[in-house]
C-alpha cells in the first residue's frame, strides 16, 4: 500500500481575469522510501500540486475542485485544519524553494528549529535546543553549537538550505517534500544538498517528493518521475525506463534541450513557444502549437489526451501527434 495516494486532483485560482486551471487531474503514489520525480517547465502546475496536499494553497483565490490525497489513511484535502496541522511540520514537510524568503529573518536559527519540535514533540528548553544542535550537526553546518544562535542573514545561500533541510527533518517526517531545493545554488553545493537528502532518506526511511525542471538531478536521485505540461501529467515511468524510453513529444524536447546531450558546436535545441494559457487552455492537446519532435497534424483538437498505460508501468497521455 502506498504511503501517500494522490487521485485525480484538480486545483484552480478563480481571478478576475477568469478561472486559471492550474492543475487539472493529477493523480500519482509514493511508496515509503521511494523517491518521485516532478518536471516541468515554470508554470506546469509541479509546485502547486504539492501545496495542495499540505493545505498551504490560499483559499481564496485557490480552490481544491475534486480529487484526494490519501495519507496513511487520511485524506489530507478533506482533513480539516486542526488536523491537517498534527500532519503538516511532523509526518509530513517540506523543503521551499527560497531558503531567505521561507526563513524568518528576525528569529535566530535556534528558534526556527526548535519550534517543531515544541509544537510537534512538547519538547521545552534545553532539550529542544540539543535536539536543534543535532540536526545541524547532522546536515554539515561547522561548529553548530555556536551557529544555533545566528539569524538567517548570517548564513550563506548553501547554508541557509542545510538549516532549510535540518528543519524539514528535525521532526523525522515520513514523507518530505523538496521543491526545487537547489535552484538558487550552484553546482558545488547543489551536490552537497542532495546527497544530503539521499543520506538522511536513507538513515529515516523518508519517502520524498522531488519538484525540479533540472532533467539532471532528476536522473540522480528520483526512482519514479511524473512529467507535468500545462497542469496535468503528461508521462510517468520509472527513471531509467523514461529516460531510456521517453515517447511524449514534450518529454522527449525537455530531454533534447539537455546542453550536455549535443555535440561541440551544435546549435542547443530550444522548445519553441510557450505553454498556453491556463486561463483559456485549448480543447485538445495543450502542446500542439510547440510538437516538433512529434507530427503536430496528428494531435487531438477537440478533446484533451488522456494519460494510459501504453507499457508495464509506462504512462504517456494518448495524443497520437505527441506520440508519434
Amino acid at each position: 500500500m502506498a504511503l501517500l495516494d494522490v487521485r485525480n486532483l484538480t486545483t484552480r485560482f478563480h481571478t478576475r481575469n477568469g478561472i486559471v486551471r492550474a492543475v487539472e487531474d493529477v493523480s500519482f503514489s509514493v511508496d515509503k522510501g521511494q523517491t518521485v520525480g516532478i518536471v516541468g517547465e515554470s508554470g506546469s502546475g509541479k509546485s502547486v500540486t504539492c501545496y495542495s496536499l499540505i493545505g498551504l494553497i490560499p483559499q481564496p483565490p485557490g480552490k481544491i475542485h475534486a480529487g484526494q490525497a490519501i495519507f496513511d489513511g487520511t485524506d489530507l484535502i478533506q482533513a480539516k485544519e486542526k488536523e491537517l496541522r498534527k500532519i503538516r511540520g511532523k509526518r509530513v514537510s517540506m523543503i521551499f524553494q527560497d531558503p531567505m524568503t521561507s526563513l524568518n529573518p528576525f528569529l535566530k536559527v535556534s528558534t526556527q528549529l526548535t519550534e517543531p519540535l515544541m509544537i510537534h514533540e512538547g519538547m521545552k528548553g534545553k532539550e529542544a535546543l540539543h535536539r536543534a544542535i543535532d540536526a545541524l550537526a547532522e546536515v554539515g553546518i561547522p561548529d553548530p553549537e555556536k551557529r544555533i544562535n545566528a539569524y538567517p542573514h548570517e548564513f550563506s545561500g548553501g547554508m541557509r538550505q542545510r538549516v532549510m533541510i535540518a528543519m524539514a527533518l528535525i521532526t523525522r517526517p515520513e514523507l518530505l517534500i523538496c521543491d526545487e531545493p537547489t535552484t538558487a545554488l550552484d553546482v558545488t553545493v547543489q551536490k552537497q544538498v542532495l546527497d544530503l537528502i539521499k543520506d538522511r532518506q536513507e538513515k529515516l526511511g523518508t519517502a520524498v517528493i522531488l519538484i525540479t525542471h533540472d532533467l539532471a538531478v532528476v536522473h540522480q536521485t528520483c526512482d519514479e518521475v511524473n512529467v507535468m505540461y500545462s497542469g496535468r501529467i503528461i508521462e510517468r515511468a520509472q527513471t531509467e525506463t523514461l529516460f531510456q524510453h521517453p515517447r511524449h513529444a514534450y518529454t522527449r524536447a525537455l530531454m533534447k534541450s539537455i546542453p550536455a546531450t549535443h555535440k561541440k558546436g551544435e546549435t542547443l535545441y530550444t522548445i519553441p513557444g510557450s505553454p498556453p494559457s491556463l486561463t483559456n487552455p485549448p480543447a485538445g492537446c495543450a502542446f500542439h502549437n510547440r510538437n516538433t519532435l512529434g507530427d503536430a497534424s496528428l494531435c487531438l483538437s477537440d478533446t484533451p489526451p488522456l494519460l494510459e498505460e501504453i507499457a508495464t508501468g509506462h504512462f504517456a497521455q494518448n495524443c497520437p501527434g505527441c506520440l508519434a
